[in-house]
């Protein structure tokens, strides 16, 4: 069988998980979620970077700091994870979906303007599989209309848009190290600032309300209960699991890198019955997967079946948001679904971990080639 998963695993997770153990601090905030902190700001240029409980909990915390007040809208494409879009109902702000463009699958930037209205507040980005959206054009329309920009940079951890990391080029970025990412603790998440205005404010969030961030730095004698917040602080423990694989940062990604390529070489002669990712000359991806396109919905369903049979584990999403019960609920699709149902329908996502072998990639292209009838 070749899964369509293997959750991370460099070698050293346990070793840290005991090293924190021993440290006697297996709440959050301790000497591990500080060196997984230290390390994404001074990697990427972040200005501030907090460990969170999830990806979708630091959506929650960037939706909160850009003060939506009910009613207020966000626009976002409807091709994304629940997350996305649950962020800004929490914060009371209304999800206006628009189309996506067919060679990324993020949101078309062309699209945006014409969905703002003067309840618009924000622009929610998704950069699918690793592949930044168009940043600077995105950020001149945020700035022409006084909105803030979130990027939900889950799936982007590693990319870069023009030279500049995923995540920090908006007000604010989000990752996810859920097991299903590049980079794993298991279930937990970042946020980044770029506004250093916002630091305190997104401390007292993800400590329950309180300000006892700035009390262990020893800038206050006593921590208290001063404004709205919860629970989004992660556990040492995860932070640790995570510090193993960010030592080993740029072999985990060249190694995805290795696979992602012998799977476009391997395919790339076969456009004419399939379609493949493409990668902008301006990003630079972190081979967070490697997805094709069959011809319809049918098509796909007979190929995850073919593909099953011979032990290998594909998986298709996602059910577009503005078309699901909650979305129709509580938000709207601005403009015509041109691209998004259409390709949602089509695409499917081919085993992709790290150490996956070329053995294991090679097997699974001669898969490919024999349910398009192709000769081996």
């Amino acid at each position: 069988m070749i899964p369509f998963n293997v959750p991370i695993h460099v070698g050293e997770e346990l070793k840290y998980i005991e090293q924190a153990i021993n440290n006697r601090r297996i709440s959050g905030d301790g000497e591990f979620t500080r060196k997984c902190s230290r390390w994404i700001e001074k990697r990427f240029g972040a200005q501030k970077v907090l460990l969170t409980t999830s990806g979708t909990s630091a959506l929650d915390m960037a939706m909160m700091l850009c003060g939506l007040r009910a009613g207020d809208e966000v626009i976002l494409p409807s091709f994304t994870f629940s997350s996305t879009a649950t962020s800004i109902i929490l914060g009371g702000g209304v999800p206006v979906f628009v189309d996506i463009r067919p060679d990324t699958m993020n949101i078309d930037e062309k699209k945006i303007e014409a969905a703002i209205t003067d309840r618009t507040r924000a622009i929610m980005v998704v950069h699918y599989a690793g592949v930044s959206c168009a940043m600077d054009e995105i950020m001149s329309i945020a700035a022409r209309h006084g909105l803030k920009v979130i990027e939900d940079a889950a799936q982007a951890f590693m990319s870069t848009y023009r030279g500049r990391a995923c995540g920090t080029i908006g007000d604010f970025g989000c990752y996810s190290f859920h097991e299903t990412k590049n980079y794993s603790m298991g279930e937990g998440g970042a946020l980044l600032i770029r506004d250093r205005e916002y630091n305190e404010r997104a401390e007292v969030l993800r400590e329950k309300g309180t300000n006892r961030s700035k009390f262990y730095r020893g800038e206050i004698d006593k921590y208290t209960w001063i404004d709205f917040g919860d629970s989004y602080l992660p556990s040492e423990l995860n932070a640790a699991y995570l510090w193993a694989q960010l030592e080993r940062a740029d072999e985990v990604n060249d190694d995805r890198l290795r696979s992602w390529r012998r799977y476009h070489d391997g395919l790339k002669a076969l456009t004419d019955r399939i379609e493949i990712p493409s990668v902008p000359e301006d990003c630079r991806h972190n081979a967070h997967m490697f997805w094709i396109k069959l011809r319809d919905l049918e098509e796909r369903t007979a190929f995850i079946d073919h593909m099953r049979a011979l032990g290998i584990g594909c998986v298709f999403h996602y059910v577009p948001l503005h078309s699901a019960p909650a979305g129709l609920k509580y938000g709207r699709f601005d403009g015509v679904d041109e691209y998004t149902t259409r390709d949602s329908d089509r695409l499917v996502r081919l085993p992709m971990w790290y150490g996956l072998s070329d053995d294991d990639v090679d097997r699974v292209v001669e898969a490919v080639k024999k349910f398009l009838g192709v000769t081996l």
